[in-house]
């Protein structure tokens, strides 16, 4: 994807979410790039917001994984380009990349190259190949926006 083509699907993008910084988030471990872009993501606010809106941030622990909420019960809500959710998905996407986001969640928030990495590493190992728009928001937020009929705006 082109500077410009980042640019007129993101015309309002943050800082925060640089084109240079997707460009190197792509780069890492990518076999088919990072789809953030293509998608209009239903938290994501068009790259302009770095985590999800305060009234939906708690609920999104696991307890039952044996490494539990370390970071606390509500800590692992939504962040970064792909506004990653769940602790179970902190803790993989930590491992891969090497950061202790488990622990660190906020990490994703604060940090732009941690930011652009978990969205890549979330698009190449949690969306499959195939997916269509609603696969893809299934694969990223799980069973409890699949039986959301609002779960996506179009975009």
């Amino acid at each position: 994807m082109s500077r410009a083509e980042f640019e007129q699907i993101f015309p309002g993008h943050s800082g925060f979410y640089s084109y240079d910084g997707f460009v190197s988030a792509t780069s890492f471990g990518s076999r088919r790039g990072c789809g953030v872009p293509g998608q209009r993501l239903p938290r994501d606010g068009g790259l302009t917001l770095t985590e999800e809106a305060p009234g939906r941030r708690s609920g999104y622990c696991d307890s039952s994984k044996s490494y539990g909420c370390p970071a606390g019960r509500d800590a692992y809500y939504g962040r970064g380009p792909i506004q990653l959710s769940w602790n179970y998905n902190y803790k993989a996407a930590g491992d891969a990349l090497g950061l202790d986001l488990l622990n660190n969640p906020g990490l994703v928030a604060r940090d732009p190259g941690a930011a652009w990495a978990t969205a890549a590493w979330h698009w190449n190992n949690r969306v499959p190949h195939d997916a269509t728009f609603g696969g893809t928001i299934d694969a990223i937020n799980g069973a409890q926006e699949a039986a959301n009929p609002l779960r996506w705006r179009a975009g």
